[in-house]
């Protein structure tokens, strides 16, 4: 299974290569994540920026997480 984030508005989902449970963690702590990115010199981990990316494109809409069979 893959997991990932889906807006409910524009339909457009992604699917960063990482578990359920840490997308539903960044969804709930994305304040806190976007701050600590603020003062890290070497960057987050690649799916921590692609989901961030993709909430802040959809802030303010519905945003869940989905998923899909595994390829």
């Amino acid at each position: 299974m893959e997991f990932g984030y889906q807006c409910e508005e524009c339909e457009e989902a992604i699917w960063p290569a990482t578990t359920r449970s840490e997308l539903d963690w960044l969804r709930r702590r994305r304040h806190l994540v976007a701050e600590v990115r603020r003062h890290l010199s070497g960057g987050l981990d690649g799916w921590m920026e692609e989901g961030l990316e993709f909430l802040d494109r959809h802030d303010g809409h519905s945003v869940v997480l989905v998923q899909r069979p595994g390829r």
